[in-house]
């Protein structure tokens, strides 16, 4: 840890005494001065904080990023001493006071996350090779899309700060952390130790730590970013050629899971130039066993994707690694780099469920709830062969819209074009024809689709078994999406 057990206690004691939480600072601050800290615009927060009280004191030092006198932040960290503060590297000495020598960050209700100060809080200041993320857009992307369910063990493979571990511990009896670094590790022991929580850490190379063991749910933030493999920040850089690690985790996955257990973790893949990027992804699961839902939430360009990554770690001004590194794309074709998420369930059928895809729209949070209900559903439909799906009777989702495109003639408005759009849960849209308008228009949970079909049948002049054959692959399909949900009794 960073500190000893006894100076994780003090400093625990410190930010309590102070009320140094989420809800403490957004209630000294007020509505404007916290919106504008979360701009990194502290002017507000400053006036608020004039007094140097204990709470206020932190508020400026870890907050705000501001050089205090020590005698003030002394007695804002009492019972912790500024010698042991030092030497565990919570503030730091500069100019003719102490500022924050790590990112101490008040999170959700009542947690302590410690991380290294980000590189945009000290430009020019070089990032340790070993440097530990805070609670950044990929933390927060993979905390959103993991399925909260309870379990008895859990994994979090490349844990940094630990903040997946936190939240792993509210749903899991055992939460077992890794990393690669030494470093990470201790971050993540003392942020475990401040929040109370006993967590199994083990160091090693992502799997490595925990060969021969199985989990109900691992969860990973691993170092995805795509490139030639050169590595100079093990938080960013995995040593793997390409977007390599992608691959190499859904290939140990069936080695780590239990029976129904669930892997869900952060990617990056190549689009490149004549290939199809989703038959590319959909390569990684070959053999596995395994049911996977990988969804695309973004795609960068080179320039823009190497701008990032060297932004992110200070090295914007080095264009000798720009260029090797927008070289290496140019070699291997690379026309642009995909961002998702990989959930993989160990579902125990000889047939396994993949589907690689685009959801760039905005879905109804928490993603980690709808992406449990797309396993549900693909339980529910693996579960029928064609006689259950005709004997189900389903209802249309709630709130389910229809939108037309028409054109104006000499005869009137003609519909061109129409669209099932779902307003919550995933929000898909489909573009559907009459017959299938009709089937969801029918769809009120009264009569099973057999004899739905049956009066569709006879409307449009077709034999019920051809409607049904055609109508079989449609309402799995509406089903999977969540456009249509079977009623069940």
């Amino acid at each position: 840890m960073l500190l000893s057990p006894a100076g994780v206690d003090a400093l625990r004691t410190a930010l309590t005494r102070a009320d140094f939480t989420a809800n403490g600072i957004a209630g000294r601050l007020g509505s404007q001065a916290t919106g504008g800290v979360a701009r990194n615009d502290y002017r507000a927060a400053l006036r608020a904080t004039e007094d140097r009280d204990r709470l206020a004191t932190l508020i400026r030092v870890f907050i705000c990023d501001r050089t205090e006198p020590e005698p003030v932040v002394a007695a804002a960290l009492a019972p912790l001493g500024v010698d042991e503060a030092l030497a565990g590297g919570i503030v730091e000495r500069h100019g003719d006071g102490l500022r924050a020598g790590i990112d101490l960050e008040p999170y959700a209700d009542d947690w302590w996350v410690l991380a290294d100060v980000p590189a945009s809080a000290r430009p020019g200041r070089p990032l340790h090779a070993e440097h530990v993320l805070g609670i950044g857009g990929a933390t927060q992307t993979l905390i959103g899309a993991a399925v909260r369910r309870p379990v008895e063990t859990a994994l979090d493979l490349g844990t940094g700060s630990g903040v997946q571990a936190l939240h792993l511990s509210t749903h899991a009896r055992r939460v077992t952390a890794t990393d690669v670094s030494e470093r990470a590790l201790r971050f993540a022991a003392t942020t475990a130790a401040l929040n109370g929580q006993d967590w199994e850490l083990l160091r090693g190379d992502l799997v490595a730590p925990v060969a021969g063991r199985r989990f109900d749910l691992v969860v990973s933030n691993p170092p995805f970013v795509v490139g030639p493999g050169t590595t100079t920040h093990v938080y960013r850089d995995s040593g793997r050629v390409g977007d390599a690690i992608g691959a190499e985790l859904a290939a140990a996955a069936p080695r780590l899971l239990t029976d129904g257990g669930t892997m869900q973790y952060l990617a990056n893949w190549v689009h490149v130039t004549g290939e199809d990027w989703a038959e590319r992804v959909t390569g990684w699961f070959a053999g596995t066993g395994l049911d996977a839902w990988v969804i695309q939430r973004e795609v960068a360009d080179p320039m823009a994707y190497v701008n990032l990554w060297l932004t992110d770690v200070g090295e914007s001004a080095d264009p000798h690694r720009m260029e090797a590194w927008l070289d290496w794309f140019d070699a291997h074709k690379v026309e642009a780099i995909g961002f998702g998420i990989v959930s993989l369930r160990r579902a125990g059928h000889d047939q396994p469920i993949v589907r690689v895809e685009d959801l760039r729209q905005r879905v109804e949070p928490p993603l980690g709830d709808r992406i449990g209900e797309w396993f549900d559903r693909q339980d529910w439909l693996r579960a029928r062969d064609a006689d259950g799906l005709l004997a189900a009777r389903y209802r249309a989702a709630d709130g389910l819209q229809l939108r037309q495109e028409a054109t104006m003639g000499d005869d009137g408005w003609a519909v061109d074009r129409q669209v099932l759009a779902a307003p919550r849960g995933l929000r898909w849209s489909e573009e559907i024809d009459p017959l299938v308008l009709a089937l969801v228009g029918g769809a009120d949970g009264r009569l099973p689709l057999r004899d739905q079909l049956a009066l569709l049948a006879a409307a449009h002049d077709v034999t019920p078994g051809e409607l049904a054959e055609a109508a079989g692959p449609i309402v799995a399909h509406l089903v999977e999406r969540g456009l249509v949900e079977p009623v069940v009794d």
